[in-house]
């Protein structure tokens, strides 16, 4: 795939992780090959941390922080070296930003997770977020904003083989164990918890075998996988974050929801882009059909992770976690 190719099909990814469209294409246009654009995108960061060391007031250098972190990430999502820099720059630069406009912000951290817990203290109840395949904490704070927004307390999360996690931990299937060590650390009788892509398979698993999952949401999760189908770039990022070809076939064997769905107890809404279609990938229509309490919301025009079409599925998402563990509609 040339660098252009490979640009366009993580724009609309981008721009819904929050980076300028202007910005990202004055970036990429100016790329000849893909080993340029960890670099690329890694420099526009630090340019983002110059600007915070500059601005005249908190508010003003922790939104550049929070733009840095964004553009740290996504250096990591094309093949780079120092992409574990990378992830680790992305991680300072948020704990950094949330210090500077949510000094309430607390970080939390366990065996196999690493995140940030935001909100109020009286929240109407509390969602963990969980990244998928090469995503990761920082990628969605927009998510994170409408979820606040309404009320909720929020944790952002690393797992294994995740964000700041993947250069020192690998991929497991049974994320319900991580999810539940979570809960724990947190000090909350439930959660409701949001996956988004990979990250959809690990909440729906987790809301059921977990019991404190109260409410669940996945935005293009797989319902199954094909390791066979999976296109090779798939595959590789796969590999790096399982530790190995072998494990990460033994890893897809396990994506899997058909025996499970119908023990989600919680609320689940599923969210599918029509124009996501990844080869080796069953998208989760099924799951939604399948589970006691599923409701499917599929967006005709949306592509993978719906970066293209937010207003579609953003505030319902967020207002499903409203009515599932607030009861009702937000006071804010």
């Amino acid at each position: 795939m040339s660098v252009a190719e490979f640009a366009a099909a993580q724009y609309t990814r981008a721009v819904g992780a929050g980076l300028d469209p202007h910005e990202y294409r004055r970036v990429t246009d100016g790329l000849t090959s893909l080993s340029g654009w960890g670099p690329a995108f890694t420099e526009t960061g630090h340019a983002y941390l110059r600007r915070a060391r500059k601005a005249a007031t908190s508010v003003s250098a922790g939104g550049y922080l929070l733009m840095a972190a964004r553009w740290f990430h996504v250096a990591t999502l094309a093949p780079y070296a120092e992409a574990h820099r990378a992830a680790a720059e992305a991680d300072h630069a948020l704990g950094r930003a949330l210090a500077a406009l949510e000094p309430g912000a607390r970080r939390v951290s366990g065996e196999g997770f690493t995140g940030w817990l935001r909100g109020p203290a009286d929240a109407l109840g509390t969602v963990v977020v969980v990244p998928g395949l090469d995503s990761a904490k920082e990628e969605f704070l927009d998510l994170s904003s409408a979820l606040l927004a309404r009320g909720l307390a929020v944790f952002a999360m690393d797992g294994p083989g995740q964000g700041v996690l993947a250069s020192s931990t690998a991929f497991r299937p049974d994320y319900e164990r991580i999810v539940g060590r979570v809960v724990d650390e947190l000090g909350v009788a439930r959660v409701g918890l949001v996956g988004l892509s990979l990250g959809g398979f690990f909440a729906a698993r987790t809301a059921a075998l977990e019991a404190r999952v109260a409410a669940v949401a996945t935005v293009s999760g797989p319902f199954r996988l094909d390791w066979g189908q999976l296109p090779p770039p798939v595959r590789e990022i796969m590999a790096q974050r399982a530790g190995g070809e072998r494990a990460a076939r033994d890893f897809a064997r396990e994506v899997d929801l058909g025996s499970l769905a119908s023990r989600i107890a919680a609320p689940l809404l599923v969210v599918d882009g029509g124009r996501d279609v990844i080869p080796g990938v069953t998208n989760t229509e099924p799951l939604a059909r399948l589970a006691p309490y599923g409701t499917y919301l599929s967006v005709p025009h949306g592509d993978h992770l719906l970066g293209n079409a937010r207003s579609d599925w953003l505030a319902p998402l967020a207002d499903h976690f409203v009515h599932a563990l607030g009861g009702g509609e937000a006071s804010r």
